[in-house]
């Protein structure tokens, strides 16, 4: 009888360890199961995709997408138009190119009038879109006193104008790049002056919106930093054009001028 009980017991603990070892088996499939759905899920949803970054900004244009915007815009619209009218945009770089006398004196109000025109014109389209409400102004206004944005508004403009004068009239630059130049140069001031003064670097950029919006704040600012700055970017390229020269024809306004005029 007690071998046979023994018998027995032991078949009793064969079975136990048969069904364990099952479930011990079977609990491993499941957790490599779930270990496999977590690490295929994540292969589904990468670190860096369009979702995450929506997470972080909010799904709104950020600041440097604005610059970049801005830029791409710029560069897009000078290898579209500028072989038909130089693409000049903007009134203060049709006036330093004709004070440089690179632009015929004669067509500077037209080419004013039609830049200020379209300003307005795509304002008006904005504001039909998006209302005329005080947080949605696309003008742009001095963020701290007009001082300091009439000395940004110069700065990023006289740099514009040296690349587009750089670009643009010098037969030994690589006329291909000036859109992406351009564009460049738009992308960086923005970069780096628009939280103080919004960047215009462009009198109807200003004028436009002002006119839309009846908002003028500051509106001289975009008007003189511009147009002194593009008028002293274009002569300091046309300085450094005839560096090759002696400095004493240089300095020679009446020569200088005869000069610029023939190339």
């Amino acid at each position: 009888m007690a071998g046979g009980e023994h018998g027995v017991n032991g078949q009793h603990e064969e079975t136990r360890a048969m069904e364990e070892g099952s479930r011990d088996h079977q609990a491993r499939c499941e957790n490599s199961e779930q270990d496999g759905g977590s690490k295929s899920s994540s292969n589904n949803h990468p670190m860096f995709s369009v979702q995450f970054a929506q997470k972080r900004t909010g799904g709104t244009v950020t600041f440097p997408g604005i610059c970049i915007t801005w830029g791409l815009a710029v560069m897009v619209m000078v290898y579209s138009v500028g072989h038909i009218s130089g693409a000049h945009l903007n009134p203060a770089v049709t006036l330093a190119f004709a004070t440089c006398g690179r632009f015929p004196w004669r067509r500077v109000p037209a080419y004013a009038a039609a830049q200020v025109a379209g300003s307005a014109a795509a304002s008006a389209a904005l504001r039909a879109l998006f209302g005329g409400a005080p947080e949605h102004f696309f003008g742009t206004a001095p963020a701290g006193s007009d001082v300091q944005s009439l000395a940004m508004e110069f700065i990023i403009t006289f740099y514009l104008m040296f690349v587009v004068s750089g670009v643009a009239t010098d037969n030994r630059a690589i006329g291909e790049l000036a859109g992406l130049a351009v564009g460049a140069t738009v992308l960086v001031n923005v970069l780096f002056a628009g939280p103080i003064s919004g960047a215009s670097m462009n009198p109807a950029r200003t004028i436009g919106p002002a006119i839309i919006l009846g908002r003028y704040t500051g509106i001289w600012v975009y008007i003189a930093g511009p147009v002194f700055g593009a008028v002293a970017g274009a002569w300091a390229y046309n300085l450094i054009r005839f560096t090759d020269k002696p400095l004493r024809e240089i300095t020679m306004t009446a020569s200088f001028i005869r000069s610029t005029r023939r190339n």
